[in-house]
């Protein structure tokens, strides 16, 4: 975080979520005898401390080895986190007042009172709202991850020609090999590609998190996808090694990476699409395939892509498909070409967490991108985001799961 004020604030949340979730265990653990008490109050601090130390190790050592390993210790501290900021609106929400003596009982005659105390009774509710998220997000990293979903999308085009409708279109996105700490969950989702049946795959972008060896281990269960015609790709932001601090300083070396990146898509039998296009025909009818490297609108992304050489080699096929991993150039720059029919990115991830429900889609990743999951369209032209089949950073995933999705092209 580069404004300092930002900064402050989230480090004034951070230590304000930790001391109330302090607050609310030591309330909880009051009746217990002094030493268990003693005993509950450091052991939250000895944990709180090694949590966010072991976070700190693993992120300032995350390119030295054992990525997986790390990725697992620097997100103990957004589970616990993000349990402590649930428990935040209790315990600050003056207004539970009424809702604690809704559940206060008649005074004995005495003067005495049999209700659960207000401050035990908001602390065990924190502690109850603060389970929710911690029990979700941990489900996200054991089962969420790799639980693979298969998308269904009908998509229809008055300038679809007659050779191609009912064409079945799959697009895969964002794998981050890097991430996996095995082999078999891509060799799942391998056998789920296959099921599909489809005619034509696509994947657009970050095959890796950052470094090229990354898919080696996962070439011969990629390889395995089945395809008559052939499976084009394209580059994403990762790929190109720029979060790499050794990369970043010797472009020799950057090149390198890239290079083999490059031969690994076509050891896998993938055609990548570097700001070129490919004709596909069917019927008597074709349709271009257009491809261009890693394109943003954010400038925290570079752009290395060339859309105007790449649309000018689509020609005047009478319908386009356009590969762009990053879905900010769309509005930005594709909209510009009226002739791109579908344009197909991924890159956002849904950020990996979020609400994805029939009648409501929310996730923190839609302040920072306009386009961020799903389908959008604008006139004729359509832009669709897969929200990736891999996962970065948080080794889970929460509401929005690893997507594979297929689309069915129609004549209008």
């Amino acid at each position: 975080m580069r404004n300092p004020i930002v900064l402050w604030l989230v480090l004034g949340l951070v230590v304000l979520a930790e001391w109330y979730g302090y607050q609310a265990v030591r309330t909880v653990a009051q009746h217990l005898s002094p030493g268990a008490r003693r005993g509950v109050n450091i052991g939250y601090w000895v944990l709180t401390v090694a949590v966010w130390a072991l976070a700190i190790w693993a992120g300032s050592t995350r390119q030295n080895g054992h990525t997986v390993l790390k990725s697992y210790l620097m997100s103990l501290p957004l589970l616990l986190l993000a349990a402590k900021l649930v428990m935040l609106l209790p315990l600050l929400l003056e207004d539970l007042t009424r809702l604690v003596r809704s559940f206060s009982a008649p005074r004995a005659s005495d003067g005495s009172s049999t209700a659960i105390p207000r401050s035990e009774f908001i602390a065990k509710l924190a502690l109850g709202l603060g389970a929710i998220p911690f029990v979700g997000l941990l489900w996200g990293m054991a089962k969420g991850a790799t639980d693979y979903t298969v998308r269904r999308v009908t998509l229809k085009y008055p300038n679809l020609p007659a050779g191609f409708d009912g064409f079945k279109v799959l697009q895969i996105s964002d794998l981050h090999t890097g991430s996996f700490n095995s082999t078999e969950p891509l060799e799942r989702a391998v056998a789920m590609i296959n099921r599909q049946g489809a005619d034509l795959i696509l994947m657009t972008g970050d095959l890796v998190n950052n470094r090229a060896e990354e898919v080696e281990p996962h070439i011969p269960a990629l390889s395995k996808i089945k395809s008559d015609l052939p499976i084009f790709s394209s580059l994403g932001n990762h790929d190109y090694g720029d979060y790499v601090a050794e990369f970043r300083d010797d472009r020799a070396l950057w090149r390198q990476n890239l290079e083999r990146l490059m031969q690994n898509h076509a050891k896998m039998g993938w055609t990548l699409l570097n700001d070129t296009t490919h004709f596909i025909e069917r019927g008597g009818d074709k349709i271009a395939i257009v491809g261009i490297q890693n394109s943003s609108s954010h400038l925290n992304f570079h752009t290395y892509g060339n859309l105007p050489k790449a649309h000018a080699a689509s020609g005047d096929a009478p319908f386009k498909i356009l590969l762009s991993h990053d879905p900010s150039y769309w509005e930005s720059h594709i909209l510009k070409y009226p002739d791109i029919d579908l344009t197909l990115s991924g890159h956002t991830h849904g950020m990996q967490f979020g609400l994805n429900l029939p009648f409501l889609k929310w996730s923190p990743v839609q302040y920072a991108y306009k386009q961020w999951a799903g389908l959008y369209e604008q006139g004729r032209q359509k832009l669709y985001v897969n929200v990736g089949l891999g996962f970065l950073g948080y080794p889970g995933r929460v509401g929005f799961l690893p997507e594979i999705t297929v689309f069915e092209l129609r004549r209008a």
